[in-house]
């Protein structure tokens, strides 16, 4: 394969809002999700035991991410067969159907236990549809213009998640704070779903009018000339699990704390005793200070090497995860508001790293497909049962703070690969594929 050339300024502007308006979808939807979790646990399940509702409305949050899988093997081939541009059109419409249907849906009042399995299809065909958008958005990027700063460019898209994860705190924090409560039960809660339409239909037009990447055409005409086998989820499998291995424990202590941050920091600080309303209002601060680190690390890491973000945040959330926990328990909004802004820090510090080796880890022909597989493989594993551990763990022991150790072993598991196993993707150097995927080419 040859390298990528650059393209031109107009392109890239395209190409850069393509991929922001699609990760501002995905994380507008998960965050709202979990966001309003406490919400729709009272409208979506039977209300005699709080605990068991809410449990259950978690289960929708795993019950995405264990479909993300099986959504990776059907469209992340798709997108190595048919292209990125393809799937990314797709991913979008699936994503956005089911965000729009959750605020269409009626409650268990009106249609008893046909209500929650409504709700969890929803989430089904948001897993489904969010699967591979996050790792082919970041190749459409990479591919039209990678050189010598691909954890920079890692870093801005990773940022723009936290526009949309800031958009739906936003959204939902504005509407219970000028809303009564009786009137946003009723039906004011629908509204922050219903928004995800307008967005989706931006990010398809725009689209809609970009090019494929030029290392997918290459991809293309050398399988018309039978120099390259379309067999991408067998050859990922067969050549590459190595490399998808460790790609998912690099980033297993970052998949709990991009989860606790989007999904659990609120219900932590609201079951801790703080206003919903204030409790909202520290989980938007996250999300305004997330695209700074986000970007600063990439930076590092393209600098300095990879291994100096993840060693530095990684080592402070060994360090600081079971206190950020001890402090939301503290009774100070202060306290604990400072002690999530940290975290969030730290989080997205690891984070342009850990996305180029998600998706640069192999050749262009299997890229999606292994892509795919690594990031859902471990999101779903790790990342997705972290709410539900950290619910049962609270009911154990009535605290979030035995949650913080489980986070603390996972960040110490990813320290480990950084420093004993970490991807070749992530080194200054491009990969030479036409070396190290030779097994993937026709004879």
């Amino acid at each position: 394969m040859t390298a990528p050339t650059t393209v031109s300024t107009g392109t890239r502007r395209r190409v850069f809002a393509s991929t922001m308006l699609g990760n501002i979808v995905e994380y507008y939807d998960f965050t709202l999700y979990g966001t309003l979790a406490a919400v729709l646990s009272t409208l979506f399940f039977p209300s005699a035991d709080p605990a068991v509702a809410l449990l259950s409305t978690y289960v929708g949050v795993s019950l995405s991410y264990f479909v993300r899988p099986l959504g990776g093997l059907v469209l992340g081939p798709l997108a190595d067969r048919r292209g990125r541009r393809f799937v990314l059109f797709l991913t979008i419409m699936l994503m956005s159907a089911g965000t729009a249907g959750i605020g269409l849906l009626p409650t268990y009042a009106a249609i008893g236990v046909a209500a929650p399995a409504l709700l969890l299809f929803c989430r089904v065909l948001q897993g489904f549809g969010a699967s591979v958008e996050f790792t082919t958005a970041a190749q459409f990027m990479l591919e039209h213009e990678r050189g010598n700063r691909r954890n920079y460019l890692t870093g801005l898209i990773n940022a723009t998640c936290s526009v949309g994860s800031l958009l739906a705190a936003a959204v939902a924090f504005t509407l219970t704070t000028v809303m009564p409560a009786e009137a946003f039960t009723s039906w004011g809660w629908r509204i922050p779903f219903l928004l995800a339409v307008p967005i989706a239909f931006v990010g398809l037009y725009i689209r809609r009018r970009l090019d494929e990447t030029p290392e997918f055409r290459e991809v293309l005409e050398l399988a018309k000339h039978g120099r390259v086998e379309q067999t991408p989820l067998r050859d990922a499998v067969r050549y590459h699990w190595r490399d998808m291995l460790r790609a998912i424990g690099l980033g297993a202590g970052q998949r709990i704390g991009t989860y606790t941050i989007q999904a659990y920091f609120v219900t932590a600080l609201i079951s801790a005793g703080f206003p919903t309303s204030l409790s909202l209002l520290a989980s938007m601060l996250t999300y305004a200070v997330g695209p700074l680190p986000s970007i600063w690390g990439g930076v590092l890491a393209d600098r300095h090497g990879a291994r100096v973000p993840l060693l530095v945040g990684y080592g402070l959330f060994v360090l600081l995860t079971v206190p950020t926990f001890m402090a939301i328990g503290s009774g100070s909004i202060v306290l604990a508001t400072a002690a999530v802004i940290v975290f969030t820090v730290l989080n997205n510090l690891v984070s342009a790293p850990l996305n180029t080796a998600y998706v640069l880890s192999f050749p262009p022909e299997v890229r999606s497909s292994a892509a795919a597989l690594n990031f859902n493989i471990g999101t779903s594993l790790i990342g997705s049962t972290a709410g539900l551990v950290a619910v049962w763990l609270h009911s154990l022991t009535g605290t979030d703070v035995a949650f913080g150790w489980y986070m603390t072993a996972a960040c110490a598991v990813s320290i480990l690969v950084t420093v004993f196993a970490l991807p070749p993707s992530v080194d200054y150097r491009e990969p030479d594929w036409s070396q190290q995927a030779a097994p993937t080419r026709a004879a």
